[in-house]
């Protein structure tokens, strides 16, 4: 019996184990095996090095050069602009939303996730698709900002706006980090903030103290969820706008990898931002792990 336990869940691991090195470690390694290759000097296109002997990692000193001081520094210093700024505001969005669902929503929470959750069921595309009709020039946007008196005349959104991209990021990604920050919330016993308002705190301090320190690691593992992918979206700014003063380090990697003599630099670029965002998950694992740790002890 104790070697059938000892195998069960190994076993039940299996088929998630298969399908992580079929789909993420060998096409990963693929793009390795790219950027780490040469070009066809005849045709200009890349040819993969498959056996690590013969990588050439010169690439990657010249993808980092462009971007610490080269061409690419401004793209990526405006991708880490958009990505953070998104961030900020859909968590300033998202909490107050998760917040209520998980508190105050009463017999309305059921309803009120399946509505969260229907996003979801949309193509992304598609959502930022409808996003460029509202922010048409007589799009709805338009139109009611000047109903109101906010606009004097029609904006055009799509010219080349670091706000309209942002807001694009924004509307795309909040539902990705109001479902960890509903988890989070909803885990809270509530008899930890019954303690403190006995204890004379006021709401506002009884949150402060409680609710928001409760609610860390929802907030770090809702952010971290948007930010990953925000890194690599090309196609809210291309949609959006379509300009290069808001193009982002996909839209460059977009580019390099359809130019044909550029897919060894692509390579080496997705490479590189993967590492970045590696550093983002692997400071989230630490906290986690640190606030395991704490709550042991």
């Amino acid at each position: 019996m104790v070697g059938e336990r000892r195998w069960l869940w190994p076993s039940l691991a299996g088929p998630g184990v298969v399908w992580l090195i079929l789909l993420f470690l060998t096409p990963f390694y693929a793009i390795l095996t790219v950027a780490m290759g040469r070009i066809d000097p005849l045709f200009n296109t890349p040819i993969p090095e498959w056996n690590p002997i013969y990588w050439n990692p010169a690439v990657f000193g010249e993808v980092l050069s462009d971007l610490f001081g080269g061409p690419l520094t401004d793209t990526f210093l405006r991708t880490l602009a958009y990505v953070v700024t998104a961030s900020m505001l859909a968590l300033l969005i998202g909490y107050p939303v998760a917040y209520y669902i998980s508190r105050r929503a009463g017999r309305w929470k059921i309803p009120l996730l399946v509505l969260l959750v229907a996003p979801f069921w949309i193509n992304y595309i598609m959502r930022m698709l409808a996003w460029v009709n509202l922010l048409d020039t007589d799009g709805y946007v338009n139109q009611g900002l000047m109903l109101f008196g906010v606009l004097d005349q029609p904006v055009v959104w799509g010219s080349g706006r670091h706000d309209t991209v942002i807001m694009g990021l924004v509307y795309g990604y909040v539902p990705y980090l109001i479902l960890p920050l509903f988890a989070a919330l909803d885990r809270i016993d509530p008899s930890l903030i019954e303690a403190a308002r006995d204890l004379g705190a006021s709401p506002f301090r009884a949150f402060r103290k409680v609710t928001l320190p409760l609610s860390k690691q929802g907030i770090l593992a809702g952010v971290v969820i948007i930010m990953l992918p925000m890194f690599g979206d090309y196609y809210t700014p291309d949609l959006l706008s379509g300009r290069t003063a808001t193009r982002m380090i996909g839209n460059e990697i977009s580019l390099l990898v359809h130019a044909g003599i550029g897919r060894t630099k692509g390579a080496a670029l997705t490479l590189v931002l993967m590492t970045f965002v590696a550093l983002l998950m692997l400071y989230y694992l630490v906290n986690v792990l640190r606030a395991q740790r704490e709550a042991r002890t």
